[in-house]
């Protein structure tokens, strides 16, 4: 990478950064890190969805690359700070599609657009058993999370738009094409559960050569740097844009020299591992099992959890029930004797490895608040224990398990996964902006 020394204005030394533009579902961020990689400078921006001619609510793709544009042009005018390097990160499973002379097409679909009956009865006729697929491709049927099946839904469903499209580019491609108008694909983008990709060929599924969509992908990337583009006059690198969760992993992989597992902790509870060595199973797949691919085309086994939204709703139940304020369990503390009375209770979430209908509980069961917490956590604790051993493939004996994100700093959830796993050296590990720092390890 070439590298430009930091610009001198006024005798006063500019800090040298890499800038990156991390783009979530709700914000929209641009981060400046230093040498040190430590973060120097954050402007965030919100804005409301629009609605696709079909009427769901979808990403406002037109205010969103002229924000970024604009963040661009305000960043060369602070003379506080010399950009070297940009980088981009967003979530996953959309697509920008743009016609021969680099205009959208569409719109920036929302991946929990509902996809037809009839289009997957279509499908499936045609390209085989939808769990066959999904092995193959190491991507549960998701619908338009697939976000190769929005391109098979725009052939079928909207053909005229589909005839447009000369190029099809995964959401950080296109953050990128922005900035260098280079054209490329990449395979963190590719390998999220898009359906896309057969991960036992190390190539495109068959099904997506016979559509002939391969052919509206550009060529896959290797490369962290895509192109260049200009800094108040100066050309600098630019790289190929990351899928969010393989660029939350990075910062990990540069920790640790030796194989690990992390759990990411918030809503959902995913428990990574970039050292899978064996393809995902069907029964992987359906106890919520998938593969990424790391920025090197590597397999990470990922088994996803949405306890942390049980977490949530049921914290403001036992709010409302034991009269106490929606943040209460933040002040308990783990009590051995509350919690042997509180595991022989009904349990309060459900077993995403059973199929037996689940009903909460009455809260009456419970004496206090803490006995009603006490007994979330140890059932949240059981259903991660089976998930960790998903994704570490049965053999998680002596490795680290690194946890971030808000269960991180929860002791209680620490202490007793600690205890009922103790083969792992569990370390609760937060990385600030983990996203975007991963995104900005790539370019230095």
């Amino acid at each position: 990478m070439v590298y430009y020394p930091p610009i001198i204005s006024n005798r006063i030394k500019m800090i040298s950064t890499t800038a990156i533009f991390d783009i979530g579902k709700t914000n929209k961020k641009i981060l400046l890190f230093n040498d040190a990689l430590e973060l120097v400078h954050e402007v965030q921006q919100n804005f409301n969805e629009i609605e696709d001619e079909d009427g769901s609510p979808c990403e406002n793709l037109k205010e969103l690359t002229n924000w970024m544009l604009n963040a661009w042009k305000n960043i060369e005018q602070d003379t506080r700070f010399h950009v070297k390097a940009l980088n981009f990160t967003t979530y996953g499973a959309s697509f920008v599609h743009l016609d021969a002379h680099d205009i959208p097409v569409t719109p920036l679909y929302n991946y929990l657009k509902p996809f037809p009956e009839h289009l997957s009865k279509q499908f499936y006729k045609k390209y085989g058993n939808p769990i066959d697929i999904a092995t193959t491709t190491a991507s549960p049927v998701l619908g338009m999370l697939n976000s190769g099946l929005q391109i098979y839904w725009l052939k079928y469903e909207h053909p005229l738009l589909f005839n447009k499209i000369a190029h099809s580019l995964h959401f950080p491609q296109y953050c990128s094409w922005l900035f260098t108008k280079e054209f490329a694909s990449e395979f963190t983008s590719i390998g999220c559960h898009t359906m896309i990709w057969n991960h036992e060929k190390n190539n495109y599924h068959d099904w997506v050569i016979e559509e002939g969509i391969d052919k509206l992908f550009p060529k896959i990337s290797r490369s962290p740097e895509l192109g260049t583009t200009l800094f108040r006059g100066i050309k600098i690198p630019v790289g190929t844009g990351l899928h969010d969760s393989s660029s939350a992993l990075i910062p990990y992989l540069k920790k640790s020299k030796e194989p690990f597992l992390l759990l990411s902790t918030g809503t959902w509870c995913i428990t990574l591992n970039p050292f899978a060595k064996n393809n995902i199973t069907q029964e992987e797949l359906s106890k919520d099992c998938l593969n990424f691919l790391t920025f090197e085309g590597k397999q990470v086994k990922a088994s996803r959890l949405f306890i942390g939204n049980d977490h949530e709703i049921l914290t403001k139940r036992f709010a409302a029930h034991f009269f106490r304020e929606k943040d209460f369990y933040k002040q308990i503390k783990l009590d051995k004797i509350i919690l042997e009375k509180a595991k022989s209770k009904t349990s309060l979430i459900k077993d995403y490895y059973q199929t037996e209908e689940f009903k909460i509980p009455d809260l009456d069961v419970f004496e206090t608040y803490e006995e009603a917490y006490h007994k979330l956590i140890w059932d949240m604790v059981q259903l991660q224990k089976k998930s960790i051993l998903i994704a570490s493939e049965n053999d998680y004996k002596g490795k680290s398990l690194f946890i971030d994100g808000g269960f991180s700093r929860n002791p209680i959830f620490i202490t007793l996964l600690r205890e009922a796993i103790p083969e792992l050296k569990i370390e609760s590990y937060e990385i600030n902006q983990g996203t975007a720092l991963g995104a900005c390890m790539m370019m230095n």
